[in-house]
């Protein structure tokens, strides 16, 4: 890079939000309202007119790059589908600890073709399951004893 010339991901992407933020929070009305026309936005008084101009930004931004439309799309185009896992993968995450798949009673161990269809027909069972495990300090996990 030489000195006068900015990344492309700064010219495209930073500049424009941070001119939004700078007109929004300077409240130059001209400047907020040839963006909200250029990008097609719908802002209502409510928002426009409010006292924070945080909620005026929120107003934009969440119009204008919603949060929920691009974390849904990332993990539908980078998680891998469920009907691709494989057999043994099944087996690893319906067993716990050391036990065995062989270990398992044969209700559970018939949930294994379940699990890998991934039906959503009505007769189809309902399976669960919590991927994520956080750690907590033991003293703050209940006990269940009687008091």
């Amino acid at each position: 890079q030489s000195k006068g010339k900015k990344p492309l991901f700064v010219q495209l992407v930073l500049d424009n939000i941070w001119s939004l933020y700078e007109a929004v929070m300077k409240r130059d009305k001209e400047k907020i309202e040839k963006i909200v026309t250029s990008l097609g936005l719908k802002i209502g008084p409510r928002e426009s007119q409010h006292g924070d101009p945080k909620v005026h930004l929120n107003a934009i931004c969440s119009q204008w790059l919603p949060l929920s439309d691009a974390v849904l799309s990332m993990v539908c185009n980078k998680i891998p589908s469920p009907l691709d896992i494989t057999a043994e993968r099944v087996e690893k995450l319906m067993c716990v600890g050391a036990r065995t798949f062989d270990a398992l009673p044969p209700e559970t161990q018939e949930l294994k073709s379940a699990f890998m269809k991934c039906s959503s027909e009505g007769t189809a069972p309902v399976i669960v399951f919590v991927s994520k495990m956080f750690a907590v300090d033991e003293k703050a996990l209940p006990h269940n004893k009687p008091r």
